[in-house]
This record gives C-alpha cells, sequence and structure tokens, in this order.
C-alpha cells in the first residue's frame, strides 16, 4: 500500500479487527454498513497480510461466498473494488475477471457462490467470509466451506428469521463453539457515512418486528409482506415482451422511483432504473430520454401537471388509468407472476423487506398493505395496470 492512506472505519471494523475468536457473527440492521466495512478488513488483509490485530497471514486464501453471484457482485464485490480504489491500490493488485480473483503478493480473495459447487468442496482457505449467511443451507454450504477453512470464518446476515443455523448451531451454542464466537451486533447508528434522509427512514419505521430487525439488529420473524418471495437475476432479458416504464413522482420526503419491467410466460421482470430525491420534471425528462428511449412511461395519474410536462417534451409518459381498489388489484396481477428483480435493484429490494400489510389489534393481517416503502413497488404497479391488466384501456376496474 501507499506510505499513507487516511482509512476511514466505523465501530463495527473496529470490533472485528479486535475480535481474537475463529467464528465472528456480524449480525446487523439495515444500513448498518457491516459488509462494507468487513470489506476494508479483507482489502486490508491483501495489500498488508494483516487481516486483524494479532492475525497475521503472509500467504494464502480469503473466500467471500453467497447464495447467488449476481447479489455478490453488487454488493461485496462492488464494495471491495470501490475500497482498493480509494485506497489508491486497485492498479497494483493482479486481477483474474473471469475467476473474481484479486492477487497481491501471494495472497489472493476470491469471489463465488455456493451454485459453484466445486468450488464450495475444493481447495482450502485460510478466511471465509459468508455475506448473508443466512441465505445459505447448513448442511450442503456451510459445513463444506469451513471444515476446508483453517484460520478465520466471518459470517453477517440480516437476522430476520429467527431460526436460522447461524442462531441455532453457533449463537444459542456459543460454550460449545470450537475455537470460541465473537457476535457483533450493530445498527445504522454504528455507521458514520449514513446520510441524514436514510438515517430518518429508519428511525421512522414503527413496525415492533421490523425496528427489532432492521433497526437494532435482533432477531425477529417478518411476516405479512405484500411479495414474501422474489428471484434475483443477473440482468434484464433482451426477448421479453410489453416492456414498458412504471414512473413514481416522489421529491424531498420521497424518492422519484423509475422501472422498467417486461414479462416472459409467467414471470414478470423488474429492473430499477432511478431511485433518486429532488428530482425536477426536467431531471426526470433528461434521464427518460436518456435511459429509456422508445417506451411508454406509465406514471401516477394523481400528478398530471407533472405527466403533462413530461410530456410536451416529446416522452410518451401516460397517466395509469385506476379503478376501485386499484392498489389490491394490481397487487393480485403481481402475484399471479413469478416475479424476478435485477440485482442492480438494490432499493426494490430494500422495499420488498419491508412493505407489509396492516394488522388489526390481534395481530391479523388483513389485505389492504401498509402505505411505506413502496415507492418502486408503486412504480412497477403502474406498469402492471397497464401492461398486463386484460382490461387496461377501459375506464378502469373494480
Amino acid at each position: 500500500m501507499p506510505k499513507k492512506v487516511d482509512i476511514k472505519t466505523s465501530t463495527v471494523f473496529e470490533r472485528n479487527y479486535f475480535s481474537t475468536t475463529r467464528f465472528v457473527v456480524n449480525r446487523g440492521g439495515t444500513r448498518a454498513g457491516k459488509t462494507y466495512s468487513i470489506m476494508q478488513m479483507f482489502a486490508l488483509w491483501l495489500m498488508t497480510g494483516r487481516i486483524r490485530e494479532k492475525t497475521v497471514i503472509k500467504k494464502g486464501v480469503a473466500s467471500i461466498v453467497r447464495k447467488t453471484l449476481p447479489s455478490l457482485k453488487t454488493t461485496a464485490l462492488k464494495d471491495f473494488e470501490e475500497i482498493l480504489q480509494n485506497w489508491g491500490v486497485f492498479n497494483r493488485v493482479v486481477r483474474n475477471k473471469t475467476e473474481l480473483t484479486y492477487t497481491y503478493k501471494g495472497r489472493t480473495v476470491e469471489f463465488f457462490s455456493v451454485d459453484n459447487q466445486q468450488k464450495v468442496r475444493g481447495r482450502k482457505r485460510n478466511i471465509l467470509l459468508c455475506n448473508e449467511g443466512n441465505e445459505l443451507f447448513y448442511d450442503t454450504d456451510f459445513f463444506q466451506l469451513n471444515i476446508r477453512t483453517t484460520d478465520l470464518v466471518i459470517i453477517d446476515l440480516n437476522p430476520s428469521d429467527p431460526y436460522t443455523w447461524i442462531k441455532t448451531e453457533l449463537e444459542d451454542n456459543a460454550a460449545n463453539v470450537e475455537g470460541g464466537l465473537t457476535v457483533i451486533v450493530s445498527t445504522y447508528k454504528d455507521n458514520p457515512f449514513l446520510d441524514d434522509m436514510l438515517r430518518r427512514q429508519i428511525e421512522a419505521i414503527k413496525d415492533p418486528v421490523m425496528r427489532a430487525v432492521y433497526v437494532n439488529g435482533e432477531y425477529g420473524a417478518i411476516k405479512g409482506l405484500v411479495f414474501p418471495s422474489v428471484e434475483v437475476v443477473d440482468s434484464f432479458p433482451s426477448d421479453l415482451k410489453k416492456v414498458a416504464i412504471g414512473l413514481d413522482f416522489g421529491y424531498t420526503n420521497d424518492p422519484t422511483a423509475i422501472v422498467r419491467c417486461g414479462v416472459r410466460g409467467d414471470d414478470l421482470y423488474i429492473d430499477e432504473l432511478c431511485y433518486q430525491y429532488a428530482m425536477s420534471n426536467a431531471d426526470i425528462v433528461r434521464f427518460l430520454k436518456a435511459n429509456c428511449k422508445g417506451l411508454q412511461v406509465y406514471a401516477d395519474s394523481a400528478e398530471p401537471k407533472s405527466i403533462a410536462e413530461i410530456r410536451s417534451n416529446k416522452v410518451r409518459c401516460y397517466p395509469v388509468k385506476k379503478g376501485k381498489d386499484s392498489i389490491k388489484y394490481s397487487i393480485d396481477l403481481m402475484r399471479r407472476y413469478n416475479i424476478k428483480i435485477t440485482s442492480n435493484s438494490r432499493n426494490l429490494l430494500m422495499e420488498q423487506k419491508t412493505y407489509k400489510y396492516k394488522q388489526n389489534p390481534n395481530g391479523e393481517f388483513y389485505n389492504e398493505p401498509i402505505d411505506d416503502n413502496n415507492h418502486a413497488w408503486d412504480a412497477v404497479r403502474y406498469y402492471s395496470i397497464m401492461k398486463i391488466n386484460s382490461r387496461a384501456g377501459t375506464k378502469g376496474f373494480g
């Protein structure tokens, strides 16, 4: 590394760096910065050979593993490359784009998914990170990775499943874990780089279970999600039908969300293109012309002036033809499909984990979503009403 590099770290980095046990579980709420902090540790090891204060490994392999490769590329891998760039050392590293390996002076950091069982059951490594470890299976994934790791195993997760093997096999059995276990619980308050808008959004979460999981980093089962099951895919296919844009207006308190959608058979593909605050209509026009050329745009009919202004700039933007119970109806339409979301749709995926149905005083869910954490999903709804609704073009429905 250069002689002087100003490395800005969080308390999450420090608690990991000064840990001494073989197993380190990082359980954190949303935006706690745990993955970024751990990537700083791996970058430090790659360039210096030191992974923790008292752990130096001059030569060897560190593996960073997640359930799917698209998710890994857009999270941990993206953070890792950004850190190397910020430190001014990216060009010193030998990078293999095909194998997703980064090598420097006999040390290699590799990225792969558990879909690649050849690597899961392959060579030994010195250091292991299971990114979003609760996505992995204990027997076929973690066990195989762990027995091939010699020095340090780090696991990070968002604790939305109180029955995950990380809790039952490790945390609840901490006294018997060979090599010892450190549990690091972090929240958004541990992330000094979080902007004020996101901080306020997190603090505004009222649901007690969601606060436990996403605010405080505690275990809790999130129930009543509007879209409980989605699939993350690598890219937006080129052969889809009914491709169009959904647009949900925002400004100061809410983001403007723009999504591209299309269908193929029973599959609904969604690709988040924009999720940005303080966008003027002129900004939206520029974005649509640059990124959505030739596609129809369907926007919230509650903003007729904005739609008229966008149309005046030669963008094919149309108001959604809503009807009675349009929210329930459009959600029902979408749930008839297998929902596939591109891996770069980070805000849409974050909303998916928090967009819930309302509950009555007895705690029972009923068929009316909470109007929150749904900006990108509203944009998808507008697309669905106009493009996959068999009655689109009529006076509405209900």
